[in-house]
């Protein structure tokens, strides 16, 4: 059952366990993407690396109305199973995607884990944690998913150079799978009176099934600040090489220790200073990193902008995090939360395909393509100093 908000032991060993289950998820899937956009061209797909963000994130966008409602109906854990299965079983075969259409094909399958696994994550987390500590909790669970997300690309890169290709695609499947073994220790927290088995017609959605009016502001912002990350994801490996580094998980790697370091004091700052405030500070922070990036000429400019572009993200993450929550109904938490990662989702497929698309593996084009994300990180600002003025910003 959720933890009474009155309780003294705000993190309970339920919390723990998650924050667990978060790191090797997201070590698992975050192993892959500095070496896919070579492995994608070494099988003839070069024109398609916007392709390897944007299908994996369509997937998970359009699967986020369905975990929302089972999470909500049949319960947080199952969801968060399948999540972590998806991720298990599409990691063990990628080694047999041998043309351009199986590997796209197998992408497309993998983003379920990604429309399933947060979501009931989560949800499970708002179950039992206190109201006023809800931005620090959050902020403790990015630290775990931002370890997870630092150490992937570092250790995807690593095990291919020393082993293989083939062996980081299976480590990769063997993290999903402990993500998995330590979501069978914890307990359900959806309450007894709301679960229902699951049944097939619970896959039927009508339209407010789909988005959570209530959190439409928070999930606006997501998605125009979510938007540069799909850029970073589809070009960054590229420029990585471009810029003398041959390990292509480093940026990635800086990027994530800074949001890391951030996220802890963002959580605590948002509880006490309110949704808001908080996110027109880091949405002002990303918009400069941008443009740094889009200035990089240098490596130390380079990993500079992933510093700047990590805290920044490392602030905006927990504070939406919070901010949808704080908006949403707690019968409807967990479909509320799939609204925010269907907007999520579609920021960074769209900046994936934008990118792959203005990039077309020019490198001249990169300026280009940055300050695009940045002229959108600017709307999402304007929109947070105009658009949710009158709105609370607790």
């Amino acid at each position: 059952m959720p933890l009474p908000a009155s309780s003294s032991r705000v993190y309970t060993i339920g919390f723990w366990l998650m924050a667990l289950s978060s790191f090797l998820f997201f070590l698992s899937f975050n192993m892959l993407i500095p070496e896919l956009p070579d492995h994608l061209t070494r099988m003839g797909g070069a024109d398609y690396k916007g392709f390897i963000i944007a299908l994996f994130t369509l997937t998970a966008g359009l699967s986020r109305p369905f975990s929302g409602k089972l999470a909500d109906t049949v319960g947080r854990i199952p969801v968060m199973v399948f999540g972590s299965l998806v991720c298990f079983v599409c990691g063990f075969f990628y080694p047999w995607a041998t043309t351009v259409a199986g590997f796209l094909f197998l992408r497309l399958v993998h983003g379920f884990s990604t429309g399933f696994k947060p979501t009931g994550t989560a949800a499970f987390v708002a179950d039992i944690v206190p109201l006023n500590r809800r931005g620090e909790a959050m902020g403790l669970l990015g630290v775990a998913g931002s370890l997870g997300m630092a150490a992937g690309p570092a250790l995807g890169s690593l095990l291919t150079q020393w082993f293989s290709l083939n062996t980081m695609f299976y480590c990769s499947s063997g993290a999903a799978l402990l993500s998995l073994l330590v979501q069978g220790t914890l307990t359900e927290t959806l309450p007894q009176e709301q679960r229902e088995r699951f049944s097939w017609r619970l896959l039927k959605l009508n339209w407010r099934e789909i988005l959570e009016p209530r959190v439409l502001a928070p999930s606006l912002v997501t998605m125009l600040c979510l938007f540069p990350f799909g850029v970073i994801l589809t070009v960054v490996p590229d420029q990585s090489q471009l810029m003398g580094t041959t390990n292509k998980g480093l940026f990635f790697t800086c990027y994530t220790l800074a949001s890391l370091v951030v996220r802890l004091v963002a959580g605590r700052a948002s509880d006490r200073y309110g949704r808001v405030p908080v996110l027109r500070a880091s949405t002002a922070l990303m918009f400069g990193s941008l443009l740094v990036l889009a200035g990089a000429h240098s490596l130390g400019t380079f990993l500079a902008a992933a510093v700047l572009f990590g805290l920044a993200a490392g602030i905006n993450s927990p504070t939406l995090y919070a901010w949808t929550i704080d908006l949403s109904h707690p019968e409807r938490r967990g479909r509320a939360v799939a609204t925010m990662y269907i907007a999520l989702e579609a920021g960074i497929g769209l900046g994936a395909l934008l990118a792959g698309w203005l990039y077309g593996n020019v490198a001249a084009h990169l300026p280009y393509v940055h300050g695009v994300s940045a002229a959108l990180t600017l709307v999402a600002l304007l929109y947070l100093f105009i658009g949710v003025r009158a709105r609370s910003t607790a």
